[in-house]
C-alpha cells in the first residue's frame, strides 16, 4: 500500500499479536497532538506532499528528537451515560483528548491526568484489586504508594500477595463475599483512589462494574489497567515532589520557524532560507 499524506490506522493487540481494526486515508485527532509534541505543522506538510511537494522541498527529512515528553490522554464521558462500564476496549469511547508536556514522563503524565479531569489524591487510602496475572506487578505499585505514605486496602487475594511481599495492607471482602467490602469503603469516604483490573469472569465483571460505577458516581479516581496503575504511581510521586511547572508550549521550541509557508503560495524558496536549511530537531 502506497500512501501520500496521512493515514489513520487503528490496532488491537491480543495475546501479543497485533491486528489492524481499520485503516482510513485521512488525518485523525492524533495529528494535532503530534504536531504540538514535535514542533512541526504535520497537517500542512501532509497537504503539501499530496500537492506534489517532497519531504526535501519541505525541509522535513529527519525524525524530530525533542528533549521533552508529551503524553496524550483521552477524556471519557462515562458520567454522562448511566450504567456504562468504565472498562476500556477496542471501541472508540472518548469525546476529546488532552496533552501533558514536561521534561520527564512522570510529570507529563500527571499533567495529562489533571487536564483530563482525573483528581489524583495527595494522601489517603488506595484500594487495589488485581486479576491473578497482575498480582505480581501490584507489589511494586503498592510499595511505591506505601513509601509515599498512602495506606493500602485490597481484596483478600491481592492483599495476600502484598502482605507476603512485606507490604502493610488491609484485607477486605469482595462485594459478593460479604462485608466490609470496597463499596462500603467508598460510601464511607474511606478510599481516595482505586486501582482495579478485571479477571474477566462473570462474578468479577458484575461486582467490578457496580464498583466502578459507584466510584464514578462518587468522583473517586479509578485506574483499570496495570500500565495505568504504574504510571499513576509515578505521577503521584512527581506531584508530591513539588508543584508542577506550567510552561507555555512555544517555550519548548525556542528555535521554531516554519519554512514551508512559501510553498503554500508557489513561491521559490528565498536564497537566505535555502542557505540556512539545517533540519530542526
Amino acid at each position: 500500500m502506497i500512501v501520500v499524506g496521512l493515514i489513520n490506522i487503528q490496532y488491537a493487540i491480543q495475546d501479543e499479536q497485533p491486528y489492524i481494526i481499520e485503516a482510513n486515508p485521512r488525518a485523525s485527532r492524533t495529528v494535532p497532538f503530534v504536531a504540538k509534541a514535535v514542533g512541526h505543522p504535520i497537517a500542512k506538510y501532509a497537504s503539501l506532499l499530496m500537492a506534489g511537494k517532497t519531504l526535501k522541498d519541505i525541509g522535513f527529512t529527519e525524525e524530530p528528537k525533542p528533549r521533552h515528553v508529551a503524553v496524550k490522554e483521552v477524556v471519557l464521558p462515562f458520567n454522562k451515560f448511566p450504567g456504562a462500564d468504565t472498562l476500556l476496549g477496542p471501541e472508540m469511547r472518548s469525546t476529546g483528548e488532552v496533552m501533558g508536556i514536561d521534561y520527564d514522563f512522570a510529570s507529563s503524565y500527571a499533567k495529562a491526568q489533571i487536564a483530563a479531569g482525573q483528581k489524583l489524591p495527595m494522601s489517603g487510602k488506595v484500594f487495589i484489586s488485581m486479576a491473578d496475572k497482575y498480582k505480581a506487578d501490584a507489589v511494586g505499585i503498592a510499595k511505591q504508594l506505601t513509601d509515599m505514605g498512602y495506606q493500602v486496602v485490597a481484596t483478600r487475594g491481592t492483599a495476600s500477595t502484598l502482605m507476603s511481599a512485606g507490604i502493610k495492607c488491609e484485607s477486605i471482602f469482595k462485594i459478593s463475599e460479604g462485608r466490609p467490602n470496597p463499596a462500603d469503603y467508598l460510601k464511607n469516604g474511606e478510599v481516595t483512589m482505586m486501582m482495579i483490573t478485571s479477571g474477566g469472569d462473570e462474578p468479577d465483571l458484575r461486582d467490578g462494574k457496580d464498583l466502578r460505577r459507584l466510584a464514578l458516581t462518587l468522583q473517586v479516581p479509578i485506574v483499570t489497567t496495570i500500565a495505568g496503575a504504574k504510571a499513576t504511581a509515578l505521577a503521584l510521586k512527581a506531584m508530591r515532589a513539588g508543584p508542577l511547572q506550567q510552561v507555555p508550549l512555544q517555550d519548548y521550541f525556542p528555535d521554531y520557524k516554519d519554512e514551508s509557508n512559501y510553498l503554500m503560495v508557489g513561491m521559490a524558496k528565498p536564497a537566505a532560507a535555502a542557505a540556512e536549511a539545517p533540519a530542526r530537531r
